[in-house]
């Protein structure tokens, strides 16, 4: 049975989670690769000040790569790789966001 495609716009809005059931953040935006037409990256405001405290501040966000979401539904699941997430000193690019 295969499901209705959705819009990618119903992504926005939706709640981050590890596997692990640790909050990460709220969809803001989705990053698409145009030529392949398949999105590449989701884009997150709301963080948990836990997981990103060391790297972002104010207003900033991230973007998570989509490969490593697991599962998308009323919230979205990705892998548990942000919690052991690498405290390096990534600089932010000129929008504020930090790549990971």
């Amino acid at each position: 049975m295969n499901a209705a495609p959705e819009e990618l716009t119903s992504l926005v809005g939706r709640e981050v989670y590890s596997n692990n059931g640790v909050f990460v953040g709220e969809i803001e935006d989705v990053r698409l690769d145009l030529d392949a037409q398949a999105v590449t990256g989701l884009a997150l405001a709301q963080l948990n000040h836990e997981l990103f405290a060391s790297r972002v501040e104010g207003n900033t966000g991230v973007i998570l790569p989509y490969r490593w979401v697991r599962a998308v539904g009323d919230v979205v699941l990705i892998n548990d790789i942000i919690e052991r997430f690498d405290t390096g000193s990534e600089e932010p690019d000129a929008e504020g966001e930090i790549e990971i």
